[in-house]
């Protein structure tokens, strides 16, 4: 696929998204949103993808979304984005957000500086978000009266508590990456210049050590059970799971490789092998 507004690479078994519009500090459009579900499609399907790093060109990640006129982000007469079933469109951020929320590989989103409005609430699903010193961020949208997108209604109280999710709302001010950790949206700060190396060694390790078909179905129970389940329920899915999986080769070549104590080569499809029982996540719902 030609990609107009971001770019996809693989090298050594990652697959690196990163935002292209520097001009612009990379501010979110449409058309962003349709080529970062593409860019998503195309890394889940790809066996030989193990990880996948999301980043920003340039001094940003993404101030946010396209404000200028011409853009029509905020346009419904020019909307050419997606549509729920009655009819009615969707958020752009949620189309894009969803489909990040939904991968079956993890995602590591690399924070190199402003990451504003959408450029915060996109991070939310990703599986782990490093931020570099000079990052910040803002859940502006009140000052625009506008409310939160990309479904951060339901990520951002579940990743930092209620009481702090208020706060940054209620307050739609920038802060930056010390208070970000501290808060829980980030794992971990690193000095600029270390930001991709940091977040390339995490995807390493992982493609390295980690069972895909393993992730893929620990990521989809973790959020599932999370939703809307019980202890009981995530036993008995859990149970079901295990039970697959240790009759599974990859299960064999895990422990005989740290019998062995060498690197497992894992064969088993992120894609295509995870366990029935685990039911694809995010669930739709009307």
């Amino acid at each position: 696929m030609h990609y107009t507004e971001i770019e996809y690479a693989v090298a050594d078994g990652t697959a690196t998204i990163t935002l292209h519009r520097p001009e612009k500090l990379n501010a979110f459009t449409y058309t962003m949103a349709r080529e970062l579900v593409a860019a998503c499609d195309l890394a889940d399907s790809d066996d030989s993808v193990r990880a996948v790093v999301v980043t920003g060109s340039g001094r940003a990640f993404c101030a946010g979304a396209d404000l200028d006129p011409d853009a029509g982000e905020f346009d419904k007469k020019q909307y050419d984005g997606e549509f729920f079933d009655d009819g009615s469109p969707r958020d752009g951020g949620g189309y894009a957000s969803l489909r990040i929320a939904a991968m079956r590989k993890p995602v590591i989103g690399a924070i190199n500086g402003p990451a504003i409005g959408i450029g915060s609430t996109l991070t939310l699903p990703m599986d782990i978000r490093i931020a570099s010193e000079n990052a910040r961020f803002g859940f502006v949208f009140t000052r625009r009266c506008l409310t939160p997108e990309a479904a951060s209604t339901w990520f951002l109280p579940r990743l930092v508590g209620m009481s702090r999710a208020m706060e940054w709302i209620a307050t739609a001010r920038l802060f930056g990456s010390a208070e970000a950790l501290a808060g829980g949206l980030v794992s971990r700060v690193c000095p600029d210049d270390d930001l991709l190396d940091v977040a390339y060694a995490v995807a390493a390790e992982i493609g390295e050590n980690v069972a895909p078909v393993a992730f893929a179905a620990a990521k989809q129970m973790l959020w599932g059970t999370f939703e809307s389940g019980s202890p009981w329920a995530a036993h008995r899915l859990e149970s079901q799971v295990l039970g697959e999986l240790i009759d599974s080769a990859d299960f064999a070549e895990g422990v005989a490789a740290f019998l062995e104590r060498r690197t497992p080569k894992f064969t088993l499809s992120a894609d295509a092998n995870v366990p029935a029982a685990v039911t694809a996540w995010p669930r739709l719902q009307d």
